[in-house]
């Protein structure tokens, strides 16, 4: 406990960084730190001298200031993987406003599964609740996958345009075919100027929140906001029978001149079923996914975290959901879908289809069972077509083409890329066919979604992650060397044996390191660096960043107005007395320039003079 006796060793920085990354906290990760040292006294520090070490830990990383840190920040990831994207916008101060990113991992998952994308802006990032915006989707196995992130000044119509349209350069501008977002203006109009073309739906979570703020005091039923409002969500499917319901609610409270549901309905093109039905959403419930996401960003996130600890976190975050898909993935390869019905079909799609796909077409085919084809008519308007007539929970018509090709009233397929139970009666009972055609089989739900290479901005092969080899090299030392410390430290002799040989096989590697650092210094240096250049072109590079000096005040005395007026007379008197020369530096210009003496001012001094005599 002496204080000149306390010292954290490199190894515990190490543990004591790690610990920190992952979120434990001070007293958790020193209690821990202390049971793997054999208790607390063996550690050789206190937990003050931790809290201490990352106080300074925190203050080194700000040391180029915030903008500067995030401009390292994207450096290095610049530097370990070139297709990593970042673009940062300055205001007319040249002061940074909104800053977007996307790692190579984002850019390869949007290129599979970028066709629906949810935009959100719900989590504010610290306490001067500056928005934090995320672009987010579905993977095959219908997990949250993130597309890019974003560090936003506000919230302004000219902040989202720079934000969509960088957004769309980072991934090759390939726009996605519907977007959602939440009930704003300024997000709409940026849609609207920067994806014309894309369908924008409105996120049914943002507006139910809104709708429990406005018509919470007025819908006092049973069910309340949600029960009223929920079902002109996903039950009425005829845009007359809902305008027809829509006018009875109005009727039945009274809200002929509520402004909130007026607004709500201008927008219905973008949230209500009549309208969402005829668009691609891949099945996607935007209450879901923004609540899972935004529930997952206030584990991660504090509003205390300074940039650097953000996206440290923020990582984490990403981690986490990138490691449930390396799960969903492991979980294919050795486990067999569970098959109610042992038919061709479903046999089939078990082994394209991913388990939570399988498991809703599964659904699908158990409905079909209990379906009933009523009639066999000819199209009307298409006389090639047949259409047939299936009765469930309504009506249901299924037309088929002159090519066998089938569409649904219900639009199931069209909308989620799963197909309807009617389809699949139509298939199995009047076409004879035991098997899925591959038409109705979309990749983007199979297990090889990611087979394709992608490529990034500039043409490149996307390597997800570089230094995959040398991780998997750390990761079995790492095994490797705990097991020997395990076992060494449980006799003296065995400790002994492998300090000693240990130490001689670091010597070994710090050897082999130099010497191959050395080679590739004489031989490769230049090339490497052009290739780099080449390479990081795109980087924002903190050259020449300055480290924000900090002055102690505190240690400075402060003068008395009588040293401040001595200072001054010193300062005069020194002026006066000319400008003091060293005789070595005068000899040395006296060689250099002989008719300097004669050019010599007058102010100078008598010992500079001396040294121009010409006896010298």
């Amino acid at each position: 406990m002496l204080p000149s006796r306390r010292k954290i060793s490199a190894s515990q920085c190490v543990q004591i960084d790690l610990a920190h990354d992952s979120g434990i906290p001070l007293r958790s990760s020193y209690e821990l730190i202390g049971k793997e040292a054999g208790g607390r006294e063996c550690l050789g520090y206190l937990k003050v001298d931790q809290k201490n070490y990352l106080r300074t830990r925190r203050q080194n990383m700000l040391a180029f200031g915030e903008a500067g840190s995030i401009l390292k920040y994207f450096q290095d990831q610049a530097l370990q993987n070139p297709s990593f994207f970042h673009a940062v916008q300055l205001d007319c101060e040249e002061q940074i406003t909104n800053i977007f990113w996307a790692d190579p991992k984002m850019i390869i998952d949007y290129a599979h599964f970028g066709d629906v994308v949810t935009f959100d802006t719900t989590f504010k990032l610290n306490r001067e609740n500056r928005p934090f915006a995320v672009f987010i989707g579905f993977n095959n196995h219908r997990e949250v996958i993130v597309f890019g992130a974003a560090l936003m000044y506000d919230e302004t119509a000219d902040s989202f345009i720079w934000l969509f349209e960088t957004f769309l350069e980072a991934m090759s501008n390939k726009h996605p075919q519907t977007i959602f977002t939440d009930q704003d203006a300024a997000m709409a109009k940026a849609v609207s100027f920067v994806m014309p073309n894309v369908y924008h739906r409105l996120c049914t979570w943002h507006m139910m929140q809104n709708a429990l703020k406005h018509m919470n005091s007025i819908f006092r039923g049973p069910g309340g906001v949600r029960q009223v409002l929920g079902r002109f969500l996903d039950e009425y499917e005829k845009e007359e029978e809902f305008v027809m319901a829509w006018n009875a609610m109005l009727d039945e409270y009274n809200l002929r001149s509520n402004t909130w549901l007026q607004r709500i309905f201008d927008l219905r093109e973008k949230w209500a079923r009549p309208y969402t039905r005829w668009a691609w959403s891949a099945g996607m419930k935007s209450t879901q996914l923004s609540e899972s996401f935004n529930s997952d960003l206030k584990d991660y996130l504090r509003s205390d975290h300074n940039l650097v600890q953000f996206f440290t976190h923020f990582e984490r975050l990403l981690d986490e959901k990138r490691y449930k898909e390396r799960e969903a993935e492991y979980a294919l390869s050795y486990k067999l879908p569970k098959i109610k019905v042992l038919v061709k079909m479903l046999i089939e799609v078990g082994k394209v289809y991913t388990k939570t796909i399988f498991e809703e077409f599964q659904e699908e085919y158990v409905d079909a069972l209990e379906l009933c084809i009523i009639d066999r008519l000819d199209h009307l308007q298409e006389p090639d077509c047949i259409l047939y007539l299936i009765a469930a929970d309504r009506l249901r018509q299924v037309k088929r083409d002159r090519d066998g090709n089938l569409s649904c009233s219900c639009r199931l397929f069209e909308m989620r890329g799963v197909l309807c139970s009617h389809a699949i009666k139509v298939l199995k009972d009047a076409m004879n066919i035991m098997e899925i055609p591959s038409q109705y089989i979309l990749k983007r739900w199979t297990r090889v979604a990611r087979a394709e290479v992608v490529q990034d901005y500039r043409g490149r092969d996307i390597e997800a992650d570089p230094k995959l080899e040398k991780n998997t090299r750390y990761k079995s030392l790492c095994s490797l060397f705990n097991k020997i410390a395990s076992r060494a430290s449980e006799l003296k002799d065995t400790y002994e044996v492998s300090i000693e040989q240990g130490t001689k096989l670091l010597q070994t590697v710090e050897g082999m390191l130099q010497f191959h650092t050395s080679c590739e210094t004489v031989g490769m240096g230049e090339s490497k660096e052009k290739q780099g250049c080449a390479d990081n072109e795109n980087a924002i590079k903190p050259k020449g960043l300055k480290k924000r000096i900090v002055y102690d005040r505190r240690r400075q005395r402060i003068r008395s107005s009588v040293e401040k007026a001595l200072a001054v007379t010193r300062q005069k008197r020194h002026s006066s007395q000319g400008v003091q020369v060293p005789p070595h530096m005068l000899q040395y210009l006296l060689s250099q320039c002989p008719q300097l003496p004669n050019s010599m001012p007058a102010t100078w001094n008598a010992a500079a003079a001396a040294c121009f005599a010409p006896s010298q």
